[in-house]
């Protein structure tokens, strides 16, 4: 079975991906507008009418931005947990709330859509409520962990079940230290339930990498923070300590901010 996944936009800008087979898929997070997701999935040729649903991670503005037009205009069912659901309707920017789209989801259940399966399981963040979600088509295990302070026992399992997996490099220390963010903001980034930087996502790579994960893409990176460059020359290098050759045992990917990936498919 072929599945296709894309990145539509990866930052604190606006985060949603698409995962999916030929015939139809789902979305993680939508916090960019509807008209965006519907132009950058009609560019790769995936049509609307094949989203299934939406999973959300958590109820941070730019993971759910566009959500209400999804669920409420387009009738596409949105699942996640009770509490996520909850701080959804009672977010700022959502001007069109919930009602009839709303499914709920328990952490680490896991649930069946047509060939998918999907289970969310929990990760840090001050969100009201945060998961990862990991999501099986076939034999292609594809983990999704966007938002997250530090990596837990129960993230690093799904990272280490992962074929394919989505991870966040949010900021490099330097760079966060030396920036104009405001200490408390600084504070907030770099506490468990902050973000990931750039050196722990590589060192948990490194000394974690497993022989089964065959691609890794770097998402959620920091406008201010960041370069691309960077958090993937970090990752890269310290895999390449642990004798891992980007390129050779695994394929490597810092994720666009406002723009699309291109269309990954795999037989």
């Amino acid at each position: 079975m072929k599945v296709r996944f894309i990145s539509l936009a990866s930052g604190s800008s606006g985060n949603c991906y698409y995962i999916g087979t030929e015939n139809y898929g789902i979305l993680i997070d939508a916090g960019i507008a509807v008209r965006t997701i519907r132009k950058r999935l009609n560019e790769v040729g995936i049509g609307m009418e094949s989203i299934r649903a939406v999973f959300i991670t958590h109820d941070h503005a730019d993971h759910i931005k566009g959500v209400g037009g999804l669920g409420e205009k387009l009738n596409i069912p949105v699942y996640t947990t009770a509490l996520i659901h909850e701080g959804i309707n009672k977010s700022y920017c959502m001007t069109e709330k919930l009602s009839t789209s709303v499914r709920y989801l328990e952490k680490q259940q896991p649930m069946q859509l047509e060939d998918i399966t999907i289970e969310s399981f929990e990760v840090p963040h001050d969100g009201t409520d945060n998961v990862g979600y990991c999501i099986r088509i076939g034999d292609k295990v594809f983990s999704f962990l966007t938002d997250l302070g530090e990596i837990t026992p129960i993230a690093a399992e799904y990272i280490c079940k992962a074929n394919y997996l989505i991870l966040e490099a949010n900021y490099d220390e330097e760079m966060l230290r030396m920036g104009t963010y405001a200490q408390h903001l600084k504070e907030r980034i770099t506490r468990r339930t902050g973000h990931l930087s750039n050196a722990a996502t590589a060192e948990f790579l490194a000394e974690n990498i497993t022989e089964h994960l065959r691609y890794v893409w770097l998402c959620h990176l920091s406008k201010e923070n960041n370069h691309p460059e960077l958090a993937y020359k970090t990752v890269e290098w310290k895999l390449r300590n642990k004798g891992v050759i980007v390129g050779k045992d695994i394929q490597l990917y810092a994720l666009k901010r406002t723009t699309p990936s291109e269309l990954y498919e795999f037989e």
